[in-house]
């Protein structure tokens, strides 16, 4: 299998700090351990099939190439765009936002 190499974005790796924080303030050091573990596993997964993600909001936001993937047991989605030679993640959002919105804000 060709893996190709995950890029999170300067936003995205935002995301991911602010959402590690987040579980260490409010539900301690273990989950926010197993957060850091399921975002690895996504990207892990992306990595070996970046086409496999949801298209779903693709059209939406009239970015045809946007793919979204759930990480397992956590309400977060990893938005990310397959490029030739890496999968490029633009933002790890939580589920419940307004998911298009957040998707436009500037870096």
């Amino acid at each position: 299998m060709n893996r190709k190499p995950v890029v999170l974005r300067e936003r995205a790796n935002r995301d991911a700090e602010e959402a590690v924080d987040y579980y260490l303030r409010e539900a301690g050091e273990s989950t926010a351990l197993r957060f850091a573990d399921a975002l690895e596993r996504s990207c892990a997964q992306v990595a070996i099939h970046p086409a496999a993600g949801s298209s779903r909001y693709a059209h939406e936001l009239s970015l045809p190439s946007l793919r979204v993937w759930p990480l397992k047991r956590f309400p977060y989605l990893l938005f990310y765009v397959q490029r030739d030679d890496h999968v490029d993640v633009w933002r790890l959002l939580h589920a419940e936002r307004d998911i298009p919105e957040w998707l436009r804000e500037s870096g």
